[in-house]
């Protein structure tokens, strides 16, 4: 179909971008573009497309690995490619296991915001603004996505500013930031969730933490989504309507596709019905997400053991791998969901708090709904320490009364209902969250993600 079609291309121009930022200081352009057009047609004429982007990565990140600097001038799959600028180094091997997609943080600069905050993707720390008053101390972090309206807010930077503080930020994957990336560039990291810091808290023997703020996890969808899985019983209509976990895992066991929901005229697409996640393996939220399906999987209880982990893992792997092609952070996805339509991305995961920052940024179209998984989990935003600049952010933003109330303003849960109420007045957000689990311990949720790891391959 022609919404397949589009979403193939889409995906394609991630991994070529993808593949150009981690290859463009060993192969030309033209090689790494003649390397991806060879892979492409291996695949033409083929049904099935799913999996198409992801198995195009794989094989030209093997054939890139392979071929060293000098040997650009030879063909690439019987594509001759012009040679390249001389470059004095290599990029680093990539890291294996769940690392193995998408490299944290592309090198381009976001944007710096006056007074307190520079936010970036990666490379040297951005250039002050003229204007702008030296602050005493800059203080420089690897956060996860999510959080980069945040600290792009100008008020945030003048909050930092008025205790001496100027924050520099670079966006990345939360399981990026714990596995792959070099922290010792960084004054802290800020990853999304408890898990993700419990691996930098053990990886670095350290034992400080702040946690100050939450955000649950949601799924975006369209209102005729909503009233085609309401009929099957998935969703749950009210003010805050809720996404029935175990129900939904009901129709992925069995590989049902929307066509085959019945009544079903407004969106009879023969796919399966699978929520658009980011990469386990790189991303806290599909971690998050693992969390909420394991516990359903394993009759409502939270997986303990090698028994109970082998058990669910056969339907929680089909979230994932089903999927085909995903990406590394939250904002990829979510940002399909507000530009693309219904016919890309019926279903999303995020975080509350992104869709919250959406409405106030005037970007949720009417149609546009937000559901509550049920059950869910709360993802507690961790700031862990790397240098005493580090320290001092996370007593600022778990104390200050005036960042906790712009975090509440972009829609993140500080503990003080009352305050997120407030921020959130006349917004279709839970005011209270009830069905809510915990995630399972460290080493279980690691288990877990090794075992859906295992599937991809």
């Amino acid at each position: 179909m022609a919404v397949d079609t589009a979403r193939e291309e889409q995906a394609i121009r991630r991994v070529t971008d993808g593949l150009l930022d981690t290859y463009g200081e060993m192969h030309s352009v033209q090689h790494v573009e003649a390397a991806i057009a060879a892979a492409r047609s291996r695949f033409a004429g083929h049904p099935v497309r799913e999996f198409v982007p992801i198995l195009i990565e794989r094989i030209v990140r093997l054939e890139l690995d392979s071929v060293g600097e000098s040997d650009d001038e030879t063909t690439v799959s019987g594509t001759a490619a012009p040679a390249p600028a001389e470059t004095s180094a290599r990029r680093p091997p990539l890291p294996s296991r769940r690392d193995a997609l998408i490299l944290g943080g592309a090198a381009v600069v976001v944007g710096a915001v006056a007074v307190g905050v520079g936010v970036r993707r990666g490379g040297a720390p951005a250039p002050a603004a003229a204007s702008e008053a030296p602050a005493s101390n800059v203080v420089r972090g690897a956060v996860g996505s999510e959080k980069i309206p945040f600290f792009s807010d100008p008020r945030v930077g003048a909050a930092l500013a008025a205790h001496g503080l100027r924050v520099e930020v670079e966006a990345a994957g939360s399981r990026q930031i714990a596995t792959s990336l070099d922290l010792n560039a960084f004054d802290f990291a800020f990853p999304s969730s408890a898990p993700a810091a419990e691996r930098i808290l053990r990886a670095r023997n350290i034992t400080a933490k702040y946690t100050p703020f939450s955000s649950p996890m949601a799924i975006a969808t369209f209102q005729p989504i909503a009233d085609l899985l309401t009929r099957a019983n998935v969703v749950k209509p009210g003010p805050a309507p809720t996404f029935d976990i175990g129900r939904y895992l009901e129709l992925v066991r069995v590989n049902t596709e929307w066509a085959q929901l019945p009544d079903n005229t407004a969106y009879p697409v023969r796919k399966n019905i699978l929520v658009s996640t980011t990469d386990p393996r790189t991303s806290n939220s599909a971690a998050m997400y693992l969390s909420i399906a394991s516990f359903v999987a394993n009759d409502n209880a939270i997986v303990q053991g090698g028994a109970a982990e082998q058990s669910v893992l056969p339907t929680v792997s089909k979230l994932f791998v089903g999927q085909g092609y995903t990406e590394s952070t939250t904002e990829g996805p979510f940002q399909e969901y507000l530009t693309s339509g219904m016919g890309a991305t019926p279903l999303v995961l995020i975080y509350e708090a992104q869709f919250v920052e959406a409405i106030a940024r005037g970007q949720v179209k009417p149609g546009m709904v937000l559901t509550y998984p049920s059950p869910t989990v709360l993802s507690k935003h961790t700031l862990v320490p790397l240098r005493a600049g580090g320290d001092q952010l996370g007593r600022l933003l778990t104390g200050d009364p005036a960042l906790r109330r712009l975090a509440a303003e972009h829609g993140f849960r500080t503990g003080d209902a009352a305050e997120f109420a407030t921020a959130t007045k006349g917004m279709p957000v839970a005011a209270d969250l009830i069905d809510v689990v915990e995630t399972p311990t460290y080493d279980t949720l690691e288990h877990l993600l090794d075992g859906v790891s295992r599937t991809y391959n």
